[in-house]
């Protein structure tokens, strides 16, 4: 059961956009070693805007994910990100997930 999350928005820099969808399309190999997240998700939300929305079953499992990838998305937004990428942590009220059995 997924009870917290993370709700990651990103503003490409100009001309930067394709390089952004890269990044994130490459960071779900890594993603998916993370057993601390249940669910995770990279979108583009407009042509500059990108998110990445991710839940765990508690706090640990968030924090380690957060920790996990912080010096990476640091890295990348002097380079491609028009400002510092906005994260909130959210609680989950509900969901539906595959089953996982």
């Amino acid at each position: 059961m997924v009870t917290v999350g993370l709700l990651i928005r990103i503003e490409a820099k100009p001309g930067k956009a394709p390089e952004v969808e890269a990044m994130l399309k490459s960071a779900l190999e890594q993603v998916r070693d993370d057993t601390a997240t249940v669910v995770w998700f990279a979108l583009r939300l407009g042509p500059t805007t990108f998110g990445v929305f991710d839940a765990s079953a508690d706090e640990p499992g968030r924090q380690a994910h957060l920790d996990a990838y912080r010096a990476p998305m640091e890295a990348a937004a002097a380079q491609l990100f028009a400002a510092a990428p906005t994260v909130e942590y959210v609680d989950v009220l509900g969901a539906k997930l595959p089953d996982r059995g």
